[in-house]
């Protein structure tokens, strides 16, 4: 349990069109532990976990999403291996409740391809439900990169980091927003941020088509002396569209890290804050925390 903890309830609304805020504001009303960030529109799940983030004023801090998928009882066992010296404890799911066929091998798909192609070592099954250390989180909170993936951000800062194994439950209500444009947009951020082998892929596969073709001159050469018949339409056809295809495909990789690099250099801020709610005035975003002594008993999360 969490009585012997002193601790506080950072809340992100991410620009939410239903009654959320005035429960929002309910809850901060009765307890003022409870500290409320209104987002001035939608910004992402990525970017409305950094603005936690970066109000929250704790020791440690747990991400943790409001749709009761992850049991947060298992806070208490993060806290176990914090004490015990780690600095990011990262929940890995054994079992995933409620989940379609079509999500879990999605997920599965990402996982090996991102271990292929990424920089870092990602365990498989973990989400964004973790704890970090406030060293840890500081260190996080310097990278204000725009297209963010917060999993794989809180590997590459390193630490002693330890992982929990537990089982996420079904959705207690509502619907995922996550469909399938939006997961294929979080799979390009995630391996754009921490890869750049497409952009090598896609020179060796040019290459090798290339090779190929210098490869063919002699052969249709020699064929063309022999009177051999060659088919003129058709494989010129056939030839045209697949190295038009590779040609837009390498366009497509490369524009995607233009892109990418054509939000970073306009230099806007991740998010804008339209109202806050028992936010201590000094609590700035973008400003962490300088790092606190190891006392890991008075925390918050």
């Amino acid at each position: 349990a969490l009585e012997d903890v002193r601790f506080e309830l950072v809340l992100v609304d991410d620009g939410s069109t239903d009654t959320t805020p005035a429960a929002l504001d309910r809850l901060a009303a009765v307890d003022p532990r409870v500290h409320v960030v209104f987002l001035s529109r939608n910004f992402g799940h990525q970017t409305a976990l950094t603005a936690g983030l970066d109000h929250a004023r704790g020791n440690a801090v747990v991400m943790l999403d409001a749709d009761l998928q992850d049991p947060p009882e298992v806070i208490l066992r993060m806290l176990d291996q914090w004490r015990a010296g780690c600095d990011v404890v990262y929940a890995v799911r054994e079992q995933r409740e409620g989940e379609s066929r079509f999500k879990l091998a999605t997920a599965n798909w990402f996982y090996r391809l991102f271990d292929k192609l990424a920089q870092v070592d990602l365990q498989h099954n973990s989400g964004d439900f973790r704890l970090l250390d406030r060293a840890a989180l500081n260190a996080l909170l310097s990278m204000r990169e725009r297209n963010r993936f917060l999993r794989g951000m809180t590997v590459w800062v390193g630490y002693r980091q330890a992982a929990v194994p537990y089982r996420r439950d079904a959705r207690y209500a509502g619907h995922t927003k996550y469909n399938l444009p939006k997961m294929m947009k979080f799979s390009l951020d995630a391996i754009s941020s921490f890869s750049h082998r497409p952009l090598q892929l896609a020179t060796l596969f040019g290459f090798l088509i290339s090779t190929l073709a210098f490869v063919a001159i002699p052969v249709v050469i020699v064929l063309r002396i022999l009177g051999s018949y060659l088919p003129g339409f058709s494989s010129i056809t056939i030839a045209v569209l697949l190295l038009g295809g590779i040609q837009l495909i390498a366009i497509g990789i490369i524009g995607e890290y233009v892109g990418r690099i054509y939000d970073e250099v306009k230099g806007r801020p991740l998010y804008l804050v339209r109202s806050r709610v028992n936010v201590p005035e000094d609590v700035t975003p973008a400003s962490p925390l300088p790092p606190v002594a190891a006392d890991r008993e008075g925390i918050g999360e």
